[in-house]
């Protein structure tokens, strides 16, 4: 996806009404869970009848929702220029399965030393790597859609595939090597491929499919210009709504236990700032584009917190401090990356000077 700085739109009167406010309505759906999940008796019971492997079936919903309008805009004809760019895919390799899993545990040790539950929660938030969310943020940030694609698909793979493996390196086998005690989990295989199929196996299809049949029977021209826009405010509609019953479910614990809360919060906030930026940096320094650039930083640094707390449930238990790590990630993640959607726009007038993918929102971004 490319655009150019031909104008210099502010940021904020470029974006709709929606996405403009979009901090505020975060803030506000964070409430709203914390809220009802503190004061609504019986709602978690209610919320959780209906699952699909480990996680609520509304939220599920919630998720498709959020995801599906992304991926139909996605140019599904264009995703072989990405799978081309070596440069690009081994530096979102590295990035995600090599520095994100080893950072994260690094600083679950050095700041929950003394909190074996939420230490493991916070390594196992670490191993489980974006494949959800990461498309609203790189949407926001005007990155490169079908690069975003076809990283959350490898990710989705190396999910499937990794999770486990490093799951028993990162909690048994490196503390061991360290002389540092061992954490023993199993992990269910299953749940693992059942989240990806779900979280992006059917809004993918959905999305591929969408716009395979809408631009055969009315044009790519009509399907672009008519069709997303009114399909991509569902996006965020379902992103509140996703949040909203996220917090919900752990409203009492987070209330209860603010002093835990903010422990667990302070790793999470330097990772996900301090990861962002590096995978930035790189991506710029290995000569990537800022379309591709902003790509690759928002899918190193975001996380699937559904897979992790999906996970964490599964393994410790709903009430367990690994759960509770689990649901703390996205109360940071969340605002500190829509944040971070204004960042990566002020660095696109910063540090890609003249860059034809660089969104003309990013000249209204003021340092």
């Amino acid at each position: 996806m490319t655009t150019t700085t031909t104008e210099s739109t502010p940021v904020l009167k470029e974006m709709s009404f929606l996405d403009r406010w979009l901090p505020a309505w975060i803030l506000l759906a964070m409430a709203l869970g914390l809220l009802l999940g503190n004061f609504v008796p019986g709602l978690n019971t209610a919320l959780e009848a209906v699952k699909i492997g480990e996680v609520s079936l509304p939220i599920a919903i919630g998720l498709l929702v959020m995801m599906y309008p992304v991926l139909a805009k996605v140019r599904y004809d264009e995703t072989q220029r990405v799978t081309g760019d070596r440069k690009l895919l081994v530096l979102s390799l590295v990035l995600n399965w090599v520095a994100g899993p080893a950072f994260m545990f690094a600083l679950a040790w050095i700041f929950l030393a003394d909190l074996p539950e939420f230490r493991t929660g916070l390594i196992i938030v670490g191993l489980a790597r974006c494949i959800a969310m990461v498309f609203i943020w790189n949407d926001l940030a005007c990155g490169d859609r079908e690069a975003a694609a076809v990283l959350v698909a490898i990710n989705s793979v190396f999910q499937v595939v990794a999770f486990g493996v490093l799951g028993w390196f990162y909690l048994q086998v490196l503390p061991s090597w360290l002389g540092l005690p061992t954490t023993s989990a199993d992990f269910s295989v299953w749940a693992i491929v059942l989240s990806v199929l779900v979280f992006l196996g059917i809004p993918l299809l959905a999305g591929f499919l969408t716009r395979t049949f809408g631009e055969k029977a009315k044009g790519r021209q009509w399907y672009e210009e008519k069709f997303l826009p009114k399909i991509g405010p569902w996006a965020l509609y379902g992103l509140l709504f996703t949040i909203v019953l996220l917090f919900s479910f752990q409203g009492e614990a987070i209330l209860s236990q603010p002093i835990d809360v903010v422990r667990i919060a302070v790793p999470l906030l330097l990772y996900f700032v301090l990861m962002f930026s590096v995978s930035l940096l790189a991506s710029k320094a290995a000569g990537l584009n800022y379309a591709k650039s902003t790509t690759v930083a928002f899918t190193a640094s975001g996380n699937n917190f559904e897979l992790a707390i999906a996970v964490a449930i599964g393994t410790f238990g709903v009430t367990s401090g690994q759960a509770l790590a689990g649901v703390v990630g996205p109360l940071i993640e969340v605002p500190v990356l829509v944040a971070l959607v204004y960042v990566a726009l002020w660095a696109g007038r910063k540090l890609f000077p003249g860059d034809p993918t660089v969104p003309a929102r990013a000249q209204g971004v003021r340092s």
